[in-house]
């Protein structure tokens, strides 16, 4: 059987059409469970009986299985999960003024390639790509739970800490159920799908012309900074990912949003801020400076004390800018802590 969760709209139809539903039974579908937040066929009051019945056959409805949950002092909650085949995936729930934020993976782990030397991630192994299933099922779990206080997932980041564009058919297919109009009516400039710098699907995406929003995990203005950091960088340089962007930028009129996460040392000089100034200077886009979050492994990165340094510096070159707001700080904030910890891989 088949998950209720796998299907865009329109292609939900075509399979009701073959099992000999109607076709607007995919709206009243649609309605239950991601606007009404309705997990049972019993319980879909305005399909039939007999449907209801005939549904059960063809698809599930399951939801996941909650292994942990943690709740910071600032409402950020961490929610791990497991799949069917027993591997763990982690997704945030971070509460902002404008609305409800949901972080989510869609991968169980990094390809060795990608896999950033400052985030626990590298720790974990079992690589797959998750299906449409389970990265839609993320949200509807958040949902199950801001349900209970009569709230809702209002915007959507698909993260860069696993490689969102290394399961570039799935995550296009999540972000067309969670913007339909009769599903979470998610606008897509809601939206934000974050790249390590995985060039290929940078243009790619491109060309799709969406209004998603794009953020680049850069994290380095330079080759030297960035192979340390980031192994993917490589594969694909700083200034090729640059022509990359500049292609973006140019094919869809958008901003495009640089992460950077400071680390005392390594990325965070003065003459580091100045380098990247010059780097993205004339684009349509945006810093977003993070600081970085010390966590269980030993890695030798520390978080930095130069982060105003560092944000002054680009407010001078006239390069817009913020520093984000610490999440999570009280529980295991860093991406995958709280699965490395229930994994025992690591004991804080």
């Amino acid at each position: 059987m088949k998950s209720i969760f796998e299907y865009p709209k329109d292609k939900l139809q075509l399979y009701l059409i073959a099992h000999g539903f109607k076709k607007y039974l995919a709206e009243q579908i649609f309605d239950w469970i991601y606007i009404k937040n309705i997990y049972s066929f019993d319980e879909m009051t305005n399909i039939s009986k007999t449907d209801r019945i005939k549904l059960q056959k063809y698809y599930t409805i399951e939801p996941l299985k909650v292994v942990a949950q943690q709740q910071s002092k600032n409402g950020t909650v961490k929610f791990l999960f497991q799949l069917e085949d027993d591997y763990k995936i982690e997704t945030f729930l971070i509460p902002k003024s404008y609305g409800n934020s949901v972080c989510v993976t869609t991968q169980t782990e990094c390809r060795c390639n990608m896999t950033c030397t400052f985030c626990v991630s590298r720790l974990l192994k079992n690589l797959r790509n998750l299906s449409t299933v389970e990265i839609v099922q993320q949200v509807v779990m958040v949902n199950r739970y801001l349900a209970a206080k009569q709230d809702r997932v209002s915007h959507v980041i698909v993260t860069g800490i696993w490689e969102p564009f290394d399961n570039f058919d799935n995550t296009l297919k999540f972000v067309n159920i969670i913007n339909d109009a009769k599903g979470y009516q998610i606008g897509a400039r809601h939206i934000t799908i974050s790249t390590c710098g995985f060039i290929p699907k940078i243009k790619k995406f491109a060309e799709l012309k969406t209004q998603i929003n794009l953020s680049i995990s850069l994290h380095a203005p330079n080759n030297t900074i960035r192979n340390q950091l980031m192994p993917i960088n490589k594969v694909y340089p700083v200034e090729k990912l640059m022509d990359a962007v500049r292609y973006y930028i140019e094919l869809t009129n958008r901003r495009v949003t640089f992460e950077y996460i400071l680390i005392e040392d390594i990325n965070d000089s003065r003459e580091t801020a100045l380098e990247l100034a010059k780097l993205i200077k004339g684009l349509n886009s945006y810093v977003n400076l993070i600081p970085y979050n010390n966590t269980a492994i030993e890695n030798g990165y520390k978080h930095s004390t130069k982060i105003n340094q560092f944000f002054e510096t680009l407010q001078q070159q006239k390069i817009n800018c913020i520093i984000r707001r610490e999440f999570g700080y009280d529980i295991d904030v860093s991406c995958w802590q709280l699965r490395a910890k229930n994994e025992e891989i690591i004991i804080k």
